[in-house]
């Protein structure tokens, strides 16, 4: 099964978390909140990848700033330069190279901790029961799970294998990419045991406890990997893949190296992030914050008018390795240099 695009109907009513008022020519312009970039977008141009919301999902709204050029930085109430700024924004990220979906999902699941698992109550039968727990990915992309005998989900799995498990990019950002995996729990073979458990010790360390006698490894082979971006949202997107897929994906090679790259450049180079997005999007903004980093690109999330917004910044050729990062994002600093002087 590959993965598909299937954008929701848009609905915009009395419940939606965004007052009608806020939109002008389709586009949203409220201020003092996160707005997932994809209000900002026309509801008729679809977005070209399924992540399309997720990957710079949240906020905007933009507003004055000191610059020169009045289509970049819109005064306040002046809606046609903001619509022109967001019109900027939006063919920028349509066109900004990302990894392909299931990669995507891959590596997100990778370095993700911590989920939502959900199993079939023993005790109230025909309902689920949900519980947050802990898990680190194995070779094959497999979440592994430490549980112990006497947790209400280890109950649950016995008599019914069939789970999910559910897992959030940024939990404190529902906009930003949720993804499901449907899958059924099973034991580990001797042969397994002890490299499940060096994955599971590498992303929890002070999981002491892995080695008590009441605690075991369980493995979820996935079935489907569901995933769904900006919610609430203007433009929605999903998609699914099945087991074969997702394993055969690759995480991305970079991705190991967001934190010691994006902790470096937030704490030593935050304006030069900022004239690096300015560059690339055409468009003015207040700070930059660098999120994550893949071999295509980085994701940012950028101050615009008291907002924020989640934007893809594309590299201008894949990196090869964390070094090769280095010399593009100085490359790219350069050329925004140089395209101020002009």
């Amino acid at each position: 099964m590959k993965s598909v695009l299937r954008p929701l109907p848009v609905r915009f009513s009395v419940t939606h978390p965004v007052a009608a008022s806020c939109f002008v020519n389709g586009l949203a312009v409220c201020s003092k909140r996160s707005l997932p970039f994809s209000h900002l977008i026309k509801v008729p141009s679809p977005p070209r990848h399924p992540l399309y919301s997720s990957t710079f999902s949240p906020p905007l709204a933009m507003a004055s700033s000191s610059s020169s050029s009045s289509s970049q930085v819109p005064a306040p109430g002046d809606t046609t330069t903001v619509t022109d700024a967001f019109e900027k924004i939006r063919v920028h990220q349509e066109a900004a190279t990302r990894l392909s979906p299931v990669e995507e999902i891959r590596t997100l699941l990778d370095f993700s901790i911590r989920g939502v698992l959900s199993t079939f109550s023993q005790d109230h039968q025909g309902y689920p029961s949900g519980s947050m727990v802990d898990f680190a990915c194995d070779y094959s992309g497999s979440p592994i799970l430490a549980v112990s005998s006497l947790a209400v989900h280890s109950k649950n799995l016995l008599a019914n294998p069939k789970c999910s498990l559910l897992v959030a990019k940024d939990p404190e950002d529902r906009t930003d990419t949720i993804v499901t995996i449907y899958g059924d729990a099973v034991p580990l073979s001797d042969d397994d045991k002890e490299s499940a458990r060096t994955a599971y010790l590498k992303k929890h360390p002070d999981a002491f406890w892995v080695d008590f006698g009441d605690f075991s490894l369980i493995r979820i082979k996935p079935k489907y990997v569901r995933y769904v971006s900006g919610i609430a949202t203007a433009l929605l997107g999903s998609g699914e893949f099945d087991g074969e897929e997702y394993k055969a994906a690759k995480v991305d090679p970079i991705a190991q190296f967001t934190k010691p790259i994006a902790s470096h450049m937030n704490r030593d180079h935050a304006e030069d992030t900022q004239a690096i997005v300015q560059y690339s999007t055409s468009v003015k903004v207040d700070s930059a914050q660098m999120l994550d980093v893949d071999s295509l690109g980085f994701n940012v999330k950028a101050g615009f008018g008291g907002n924020n917004l989640k934007l893809r910044i594309p590299f201008p050729r894949q990196a090869q390795d964390r070094k090769d990062v280095k010399t593009l994002i100085v490359e790219m600093l350069q050329a925004a240099k140089s395209n101020n002087r002009a």
